[in-house]
């Protein structure tokens, strides 16, 4: 890559530097190389004129040939407009400026030929464009041009201030004819040929300019087959360096716990998909090697199990474990259910959170320094540094997307050697997201229940079938079991009116009264104290009806709760209506779901709904999220950092991202350290990214 690439942007003719202000701002081109990287959206076919009597009232874009004949300026609410009477054989119509009147009427000539490019409004019989691209025709035809023109990314900031997509595109030319479109290739002379890629300079020339419509496929394919290469490669070397650098504690034995355990105490035979997942775990355990793994299973499918198992190997081996979750509820919930499984194992196990009593705290640290405490289970305060271990062998994290990247290394320095890590998430992720935002992470998947779970059921109903919902769940109370009404708002919102919870609570107590109905209530704005107490009648068996906001989303687990209700299903995601159906289905009566909705629905709600009815499966619900909402939202903004793409779409480009994975890895395990000279391209620019972008630079 020329170094000339990482000349700032103010250098390049066309730009000085109040432009080069207004791009670093508006759209973080800070040098040469982000202006060429700086992708069209779209494209448009330039090789067609119309005349003015040609238009149609459809808000079209449109080039056309003609001269400005008088220009005015029109008064209006604040300030003026300036109206330019534009003439070709045809007909008039008019160009309207709202912004920049001054330096438009002194740059534009009267009766000379232009060419104007914009889009169409129609109005009291009269056709008009507001704020043309307008450039001399004589210049037009000179122009380094094609039949195709790029539109670029823009901004409102951008064309307020001129910076059109006409400036865009001149800019671009003087880019072009600077660094002559010659730029370094990065991909090797092998990978070119087996793919029948277009070469580097090719790619970028056509991606700006294309000259025709399959020389521009070429360019895209070229450009985001490497943007994904680079990114895979990043990860599958993070991946091996990591296993040859960072060694792990190895554990050797399989001993008494957990022999003992699994013999004995087992509370239900293991699925395959369980034992498959531990075999994997055990094997990273066994080697020299720190384990980095990544544990994926809908919710019910028996992750905690396999962490227990997985705990007990760290204390067979003599050291201890820690299990951190994201919120109180679920920590404790992990306590309690993990307490009960090793009651007869003779292990002591503590839990930590932001409410434990100093007492309490200072017995836990005391403990866990003296090697007395072998598990201890908790939230975020685990993290703190006054928390020390006398030999944490594992750690395990729940709900691993609420945890950063550095809460994760302050668990790695809670020993001298980094502690084995399991990660564990009931959000399933889909394998096209998995393999690029956690390519570095070895990856297990349990996908299949526990035996004598039945799949939920799961219905769409609108407000109007309200009374037969009220009925289905009078039935259900009445064979003993339990309901949750889930609300997505506390405080009735000023412009929507979906139901909020404490409406809906007084009906439900209007329906349900007392004393034959018992009904508790749980919201993010209760005291920590008031919401245990609620959720405990109702785990108890003491309430019927839970009513609540999303609270209950990860966490609760109540087998004898048989049916959720979600209100205004329309306002929830696909992964918040997944995760809240999870709350019920764990018993072994026959469960179910009813999305409660409006009749006004959008297309995208009415997908969301129509998925749920059909599938139970974590991971069919995932892709179609990841394909409503893209990556950014599905991991939220300390994962979705990894995936800054400028050309590719993991989603539509999956099969892109396949091969490129394929290749990366080929790459990599016959020459890890990028050493024959077929690779050097590629070491070259993995080199300058690591120099240019924050990725870490491995190859030295």
């Amino acid at each position: 890559m020329s170094t000339s690439l990482q000349t700032p942007i103010d250098y390049l003719k066309g730009v000085g530097p109040s432009r080069a202000d207004l791009l670093r701002k508006e759209l973080g081109i800070q040098t040469y190389q982000d202006l060429l990287n700086l992708f069209p959206n779209r494209y448009l076919d330039r090789t067609k004129y119309f005349k003015i009597n040609e238009l149609q009232a459809n808000n079209a874009e449109v080039q056309i040939i003609g001269k400005i004949i008088k220009f005015e300026e029109i008064a209006q609410k604040r300030g003026k407009r300036l109206v330019a009477t534009f003439k070709d054989d045809t007909g008039v119509m008019e160009l309207v400026w709202f912004r920049g009147q001054k330096w438009i009427r002194e740059a534009l000539k009267l009766n000379t030929d232009y060419v104007i490019f914009g889009k169409t409004n129609y109005y009291n019989g009269k056709f008009s464009i507001p704020h043309p691209d307008t450039e001399l025709l004589s210049e037009h035809e000179q122009n380094l041009r094609s039949s195709m023109q790029a539109i670029y990314p823009s901004t409102e900031k951008l064309s307020n201030r001129g910076i059109t997509n006409r400036v865009m595109t001149k800019i671009m030319q003087n880019l072009f004819l600077e660094t002559k479109g010659r730029f370094a290739e990065s991909l090797s002379k092998n990978l070119l040929s087996d793919l029948k890629l277009i070469t580097k300079s090719e790619a970028i020339f056509n991606i700006h300019f294309p000259k025709n419509s399959d020389l521009l496929f070429k360019a895209k394919y070229r450009l985001k087959f490497e943007e994904l290469f680079y990114i895979q490669l990043q990860l599958i070397l993070k991946n091996l360096i990591h296993k040859s650098k960072i060694k792990g504690f190895p554990f050797n034995t399989v001993g008494d716990h957990f022999n003992t355990f699994y013999k004995h105490h087992l509370p239900f035979e293991l699925t395959n998909a369980q034992k498959r997942v531990l075999k994997e775990i055990r094997a990273d355990l066994g080697s020299n090697a720190q384990m980095n793994r990544l544990l994926q299973g809908d919710v019910g499918s028996g992750k905690t199990i396999v962490a227990l198992m997985a705990m007990l190997m760290a204390l067979d081996n003599g050291f201890q474990a820690c299990l951190m979750a994201p919120t109180e509820i679920l920590s404790a919930q992990h306590y309690n259910g993990l307490k009960e499984l090793c009651n007869n194992l003779n292990i002591s196990i503590k839990l930590l959170t932001g409410s434990s009593k100093t007492s309490e705290r200072r017995k836990i640290h005391e403990a866990l320094e003296n090697g007395e405490l072998d598990i201890l289970i908790g939230t975020h305060a685990v993290l703190e540094d006054k928390v020390k271990f006398k030999n944490l062998g594992l750690a395990i994290i729940d709900e691993q997307h609420r945890f950063g990247v550095e809460q994760r290394s302050k668990l790695w320095k809670k020993n001298t050697s980094p502690p084995h890590v399991l990660v564990m998430t009931a959000t399933p992720i889909p394998r096209t997201l998995a393999m690029s935002v956690y390519g570095d992470l070895d990856i297990s998947v349990i996908d299949e229940l526990p035996p004598g779970r039945k799949a939920i059921k799961t219905v769409h109903r609108y407000d109007t079938n309200r009374l037969k919902v009220l009925r289905f769940i009078r039935d259900e109370i009445k064979k003993g079991r339990q309901v949750y009404i889930v609300y997505p708002l506390i405080k009735e919102s000023a412009n929507m009116d979906y139901k909020d919870l404490m409406d809906g609570y007084e009906s439900i107590a209007r329906d349900f009264p007392m004393p034959d109905f018992q009904i508790s209530i749980v919201h993010g704005q209760m005291k920590p104290a008031d919401k245990e107490f609620e959720m405990q009648r109702f785990v108890k068996g003491e309430t019927n009806i839970m009513v609540a906001t999303t609270v209950i989303e990860v966490g609760v687990n109540v087998p004898n709760a048989s049916v959720m209700i979600i209100e205004s299903a329309e306002r929830f995601g696909l992964s918040q209506l997944h995760q809240l159906r999870g709350r019920v289905g764990r018993g072994a009566e026959q469960s179910f779901c009813i999305l409660m909705t409006s009749h006004k629905l959008s297309e995208n709600s009415k997908t969301r709904i129509k998925t749920m009815v059909s599938t139970n499966d974590g991971f069919e619900i995932a892709e179609v999220d990841l394909r409503l909402r893209g990556p950014g939202d599905i991991m939220g903004t300390q994962q979705s950092g990894v995936l800054n793409l400028r050309i590719a779409d993991i989603v539509k480009d999956n099969d892109i991202l396949q091969h490129a994975r394929y290749h990366a890895k080929q790459i990599l395990t016959k020459d890890p350290r990028l050493k024959s000279p077929d690779h050097t391209p590629i070491l070259e620019t993995y080199r300058q990214m690591a120099k240019y972008k924050n990725i870490w630079n491995y190859i030295s």
